[in-house]
């Protein structure tokens, strides 16, 4: 039948069983848009920038709602996407961005709102296709969403040409299988490694398991679990691995790296064997690279061969999907008995380890910590909390306990600040059941607080909670460690959020002191619509432990000591 190029381009998004698409429309993508009222099938959110489209589309994708896709015009409307293409690309999001192009004729004549949109995001996509020919539009589709959801997952881009959206061709849909030459996802591990891996794990007296969210998105979590409780391993998690093993595990340790728990560096610092499962050994979980685990071997489960060896020599390494392989290593690791090592490692964590702080005394002063520690305790930790990017993302990860894996969405790789507020609203849409919780900084927020009219305009429920301290506070705690205090541009002046969530449509609420914090919450779950919380906390607090930047992996800057939260006699306990 008759089809023009935009109508293809639909006809294959229902076929992908796309259900939700974020995107705002221009002068190139129009005939795009106007095909999208022939196909009511899929509902389109109008973003107030391109950055939240594209920022929605992935947290629809993290939040398991298959491959988020976004929709763009040409020029401003494609580059406003690149922040968020290149989130997706580092954390490996599965995303399909469309954009307008000029007519084929235009292209490289600097005509109006042309951008080489293909060129400026090679490097941040898994692929890219410029489509100038109406006949190309059905199997670059096919593709995208193939390579987008497949191997390690990523985003991939379609700029289609205006004349190709107009054109006109007598069309059946081709569901021919996808050759793409070259292209091997489905790779898997050699016996003779499979068995030397056995091998490995056998002899190892004090082996740890570092979990990142390739466990997650390989849907290992079972294997995970049934592999270190036959093995009693302990696990170490990544920020972007919270959430694949329960928190609440004794075998759960927390999370490594920069901001992680002391104890748990310090078990890696002493393994005799990492089983790197899903995680890139990224410069944020290893510190010095000299330094990092010395005396441990390292056995890397991936999923992208160019992973292996790039910032962490291993001992061995496993490509291949980690649901697969692990299935298939189970069999041959015996039962063991770690118990020493578990013990010495909980000796090591001592006292320091007070994150469950709902008892402290309220000394007047509402800090971070208590705001999303009350959060995680009065949601019974069963809330999707999406996190910005500051000392606020370290607070929630320390203080807010998954136990279910796509709860705890955030930007890692790029450490992009305004994602929060529009992946929660793809997170919603891929999970509009789930109770959906921003938790965003006073910097962060203001980047996509447009967005809070999208929230309003869809009528989808979200509870925004801005950790409110009067600066950009992780760059303000790098001033603080490294500059003599020296706060050059992070004191930053906020609107009255009240006021501004009123102003979007939603429910403004102002938090002060902690014994205020209940109230609001609840006040936040029992109203219909979004609701925005401005909680006031103390601004000059900082994250730790840390380990700063290129320092050994042991050597964490930890809490002055007598803490200036509470009293106690005991100075060694006046820590969180």
């Amino acid at each position: 039948m008759k089809r023009t190029g935009a109508q293809i381009l639909w006809e294959c998004l229902v076929r992908e069983n796309v259900k939700t698409v974020f995107g705002y429309p221009g002068g190139q993508n129009l005939p795009i848009y106007d095909a999208m009222l022939d196909f009511p099938m899929i509902h389109h959110v109008l973003v107030r920038h391109e950055q939240g489209a594209a920022h929605a589309a992935d947290g629809f994708a993290r939040a398991g709602g298959g491959v988020g896709v976004a929709v763009a015009t040409s020029g401003p409307g494609a580059t406003n996407l690149v922040t968020g293409i290149a989130t997706a690309f580092m954390d490996s999001s599965p995303t399909v961005f469309i954009t307008g192009q000029v007519p084929a004729r235009l292209i490289g004549y600097d005509a109006f709102q042309e951008t080489d949109i293909t060129g400026i995001t090679l490097p941040i996509t898994k692929h890219n296709y410029l489509v100038t020919d109406v006949h190309e539009i059905n199997k670059t589709v096919r593709e995208a969403f193939y390579i987008a959801d497949s191997g390690r997952r990523g985003p991939v881009l379609i700029d289609l040409t205006k004349d190709a959206q107009q054109a006109t061709i007598d069309w059946e849909y081709d569901a021919s299988p996808i050759k793409l030459p070259g292209y091997r996802p489905d790779l898997r591990p050699l016996r003779k490694d499979m068995e030397q891996a056995a091998e490995m794990i056998q002899k190892a007296k004090r082996p740890l398991i570092l979990v990142g969210r390739g466990v997650m998105m390989s849907g290992a979590m079972d294997e995970l679990r049934q592999f270190a409780e036959k093995t009693r391993t302990p696990i170490a998690v990544t920020l972007l691995g919270i959430g694949a093993f329960p928190a609440s595990h004794p075998l759960n340790l927390g999370m490594m790296g920069m901001h992680g728990e002391a104890w748990v560096n310090q078990a890696i610092q002493q393994a005799d064997l990492l089983l790197a499962m899903g995680m890139r050994f990224d410069d944020r979980v290893t510190g010095n690279l000299k330094s990092y685990a010395t005396e441990a071997k390292k056995i890397h489960f991936e999923i992208d061969r160019s992973e292996v060896n790039k910032n962490v020599r291993v001992d061995l390494a496993l490509i291949g999907d980690l649901k697969e392989t692990l299935g298939q290593l189970l069999p041959h690791v015996a039962p063991a008995d770690h118990n020493d090592w578990l013990e010495h490692i909980d000796e090591m964590r001592g006292d320091s380890a007070v994150r469950d702080i709902q008892n402290l005394p309220d000394s007047g002063h509402l800090y971070a910590a208590h705001v999303i520690n009350d959060l995680w305790r009065f949601t019974q930790g069963e809330a999707l909390v999406v996190s910005d990017v500051g000392q606020h993302q370290m607070w929630t990860a320390q203080y807010y306990k998954h136990d279910k894996p796509f709860t705890a969405i955030t930007s890692g790789g790029l450490g992009t600040m305004g994602f929060a507020l529009p992946a929660a609203i793809g997170a919603k849409f891929a999970r509009p059941e789930a109770e959906v919780w921003v938790v965003a900084g006073d910097g962060g927020i203001q980047m996509t607080a447009a967005e809070m009219t999208t929230v309003a305009q869809e009528g989808i429920k979200l509870n925004i909670a801005i950790i409110n301290n009067g600066f950009l506070g992780m760059v303000r705690q790098w001033q603080e460690f490294f500059y003599d205090r020296r706060y050059a541009a992070t004191p930053m002046k906020s609107p009255d959020f009240v006021k501004l969530a009123e102003a979007h449509g939603l429910t403004g609420l102002r938090v002060t002191q902690r014994s205020e914090v209940e109230a609001a919450v609840r006040q936040a779950q029992q109203t219909e619509g979004s609701v925005v919380i401005d909680f006031r906390v103390e601004q000059e607090d900082a994250v730790y432990p840390m380990v700063p930047a290129g320092a050994d992996l042991h050597n964490m800057i930890r809490r002055p000591k007598p803490s200036v939260l509470v009293e106690t006699a005991d100075d060694d306990k006046a820590t969180w």
